[in-house]
């Protein structure tokens, strides 16, 4: 009779190690940085050194992201100084250059501003033209320019108009307060503009500092939500996250909070209707502009018969202390 063999023991596999959570940060940075990560409108709070300056030169990306009001400005400059420019070009061929009565040095500098400003807008009155071989040869390299430069302005402004953008209205204050038979952790937002938003979906992660036997290390959790998801976006929305056994928050007090660094990263995406494509936002919270024991007033209007459902946007950041 044939002995038994025993089955071959295999060991368990060694426990993996705890996933690295820094958001994209780094370690180094997501452990010792003790400043704010996301700025409330939603900018990164980071500095890159160190780059070549030509290499790193992106003058299409600072002209599609500036502001409306700094677009124009910088616009303008331009046209000032391109004209400036070929006037002292024209001044340079000499008091001939130009035909036109100009009796100093400063009439026949505005004479020739204002030619170059007729020819690179392809205006023309025909009062002052060019003479001479030398002040023609600028006229046609000044056409030229004034084509090319009104061509990459104008799809500028159309590239700026045609990108998607979300313009979500975030409360100034979040809150923490009963939630149901536990408490919660609540922010509420809006659309500022009044297009479609559908398929919204938000994350919310929360940094603490967590000291343990040796140094302080910065922990990141992906906070799980009341909702993460809604199709429709027509109104406000409520963000809500429980604060239960299972939620990084449940033993932390007010000033546990904020000895703990806390910052809660909020992202956004949804799909705008009326261009078919995806938007996406992003802000953040500290803990002095948490407030404790605290709900949302009411935004919405009373209902009538017949009458659409109605909020007043400007309460968005109205609460209310329990």
């Amino acid at each position: 009779m044939s002995a038994e063999v025993a089955p071959e023991t295999i060991p368990p596999p060694a426990p993996a190690e705890e996933e690295v959570k820094d958001l994209g940060f780094g370690t180094v940075v997501a452990q010792k940085s003790r400043q704010r990560f996301v700025n409330r409108d939603g900018s990164f709070n980071v500095r890159r050194t160190g780059l070549a300056f030509l290499p790193s030169l992106s003058p299409y990306h600072l002209l599609l992201t500036v502001s409306w009001g700094r677009f124009l400005s910088l616009m303008t400059l331009y046209f000032l100084l391109i004209n400036a420019a070929f006037a002292f070009a024209y001044l340079a061929c000499g008091e001939g250059a130009l035909s036109g009565p100009a009796n100093d040095t400063y009439t026949r500098f505005w004479q020739a501003f204002f030619f170059s400003v007729h020819t690179f807008a392809t205006i023309g009155y025909g009062n002052i033209s060019p003479i001479g071989m030398a002040a023609n040869l600028i006229v046609v390299f000044e056409s030229l320019s004034g084509l090319l430069a009104t061509a990459i302005i104008t799809g500028l402004i159309f590239a700026r108009f045609s990108r998607p953008t979300a313009r979500i209205v975030f409360s100034n204050q979040a809150v923490i307060a009963p939630y149901k038979d536990i408490t919660g952790f609540m922010f509420r937002i809006t659309n500022g503009r009044k297009n479609q938003l559908v398929d919204v979906e938000v994350k919310v992660n929360l940094s603490l500092y967590v000291r343990g036997n040796g140094p302080t290390n910065r922990r990141f959790h992906q906070l799980q939500l009341e909702r993460s998801h809604v199709d429709f976006f027509p109104l406000s929305w409520t963000v809500v996250h429980p604060i239960d056994e299972d939620s990084p928050l449940f033993d932390h007090t007010e000033e546990s909070l904020h000895q703990a660094d806390a910052e809660f990263i909020i992202l956004l995406t949804a799909l705008d209707d009326s261009v078919s494509q995806t938007v996406h936002t992003r802000s953040s919270y500290k803990t002095e502009e948490i407030v404790w024991r605290a709900k949302f007033s009411n935004i919405y209007e009373p209902i009538a018969d017949g009458e659409p459902i109605t909020i007043d946007v400007s309460r968005l950041h109205d609460i209310e202390k329990i």
